[in-house]
């Protein structure tokens, strides 16, 4: 007969239980750039709040962290490969490390770009060069896996695969793009397609599930529109190409009330579309479309009745907008251009600066309570265009900050 304590080592990872502050979705369980947080410092003391460890060996790239029980999931690049990773959350260390797809490289930096998401005892990861796998959460173990380019036919954007699955039931969400591809509903299990809609190449964009009168529905930015499918098959009911660009459309969109937020930058801009719902069928029309929000590659957050986002791409300036009627209320530098996320009714903004912000949102007003730099020594920024691109990760009282290869792990619990 086994003891305890000769079973609960061998399966560690099942027996440390899941806490509710994990983290393991993009941008927080809805996809709206809130986490589920409370008892957080609400300042922070000079210098920043207190490390608890700081690894390397992440490798390249600007994926963000997955927190789910006692692991963190995240992905990078060495040589010719990526890769998903699993690191302690006592300590940072690895604990196991998946190949995934093949090295991708451009200017602006090379290997994956999005997080990991995690569903009980399996994750799903997409690296950019469009290979997609499921694997098991425990043991890194690959389920099942394709490649985007290979079983769509899709065109590699040339950035490279960006968006982040979306995990919706017994259902996996994506983007690939392709003739028939624009949007692609998978069996999570297996992998197997469900159903695949319009000819949208891939943008940079995630798709955000959307329930309106009596209906449920993706939406997403690709390439060349905002659109939006019925889930039940993916039959187009909404497009809408005036806030798309040629360039890059990254930003996920928002949804309160009725309202689809998009926006995109290189000079493009915003836009919120009213849905209705008649005989069944779910429209959208354009409620206003202005240039005020034009988010480079973070997502606007809506708190109360405004967004609050960075606009424009040199030099990016924290936006308070009203999302109902596009007017702004104020425009600051704050930490400049970089991503924003929300935990506890305040915004933790970080600069591709390395600055990062500890903001009070209010349309009366910019009010920043602290602030702190990214560290420039020992584990020095590895970006090599300087900037750091990864989205803060915040759970169970811990701040976590990626540059690159580099991972640092703050407590932030009051």
């Amino acid at each position: 007969m086994l003891t305890m304590s000769r079973v609960c080592p061998a399966l560690l990872f099942l027996c440390y239980p899941a806490l509710a502050a994990d983290l393991t979705r993009w941008l927080g369980p809805n996809r709206e750039g809130k986490f589920a947080e409370t008892g957080l410092l609400k300042s922070w003391p000079e210098g920043g709040p207190k490390s608890v460890w700081k690894v390397k060996g992440l490798g390249e790239g600007y994926s963000s962290m997955a927190v789910a029980g006692n692991r963190i999931y995240t992905q990078g690049q060495e040589g010719e490969q990526q890769f998903v990773l699993a690191l302690d959350i006592d300590n940072g260390k690895q604990v196991w490390k998946t190949p995934t797809g093949k090295a991708f490289q451009v200017a602006q930096g090379g290997g994956p770009r999005t997080m990991p998401q995690v569903d009980g005892a399996r994750l799903y990861a997409l690296a950019s060069d469009g290979t997609l796998v499921c694997l098991e959460a425990e043991t890194g173990k690959r389920v099942w896996g394709f490649n985007y380019v290979e079983r769509f036919g899709s065109a590699m954007p040339r950035w490279g695969f960006s968006e982040h699955p979306l995990i919706d039931g017994d259902r996996l969400i994506i983007n690939p793009g392709g003739r028939g591809a624009g949007i692609v509903a998978l069996n999570k299990a297996t992998g197997a397609v469900l159903w695949q809609s319009q000819h949208d190449r891939a943008g940079y964009s995630s798709v955000l599930p959307v329930d309106f009168g009596g209906a449920h529905i993706y939406t997403v930015l690709t390439a060349t529109a905002a659109i939006g499918v019925d889930a039940r098959d993916g039959s187009l009911l909404w497009r809408y190409e005036k806030v798309a660009n040629r360039v890059a459309n990254i930003a996920t969109p928002v949804y309160a009330d009725g309202y689809v937020f998009y926006s995109s930058d290189y000079n493009t801009g915003c836009a919120l579309l009213k849905l209705a719902s008649e005989g069944g069928k779910v429209t959208a029309t354009e409620v206003y479309f202005n240039r005020d929000m034009q988010n480079h590659y973070t997502t606007s957050i809506k708190i109360g009745e405004y967004l609050y986002g960075f606009s424009g791409n040199q030099p990016g300036i924290l936006t308070a907008m009203e999302f109902k009627t596009g007017k702004v209320a104020w425009k600051d530098r704050s930490v400049e251009k970089g991503n924003c996320v929300l935990a506890e009714n305040l915004l933790y903004c970080q600069g591709e600066n390395g600055k990062f912000g500890l903001i009070d949102p209010s349309p009366a007003g910019y009010k920043e309570i602290s602030r702190f730099q990214m560290p420039s020594g020992g584990l020095q920024v590895q970006a090599p265009n300087g900037n750091v691109w990864t989205v803060p990760a915040i759970a169970n009282g811990r701040l976590y900050l990626r540059d690159e290869d580099n991972l640092y792990a703050y407590d932030i619990k009051r």
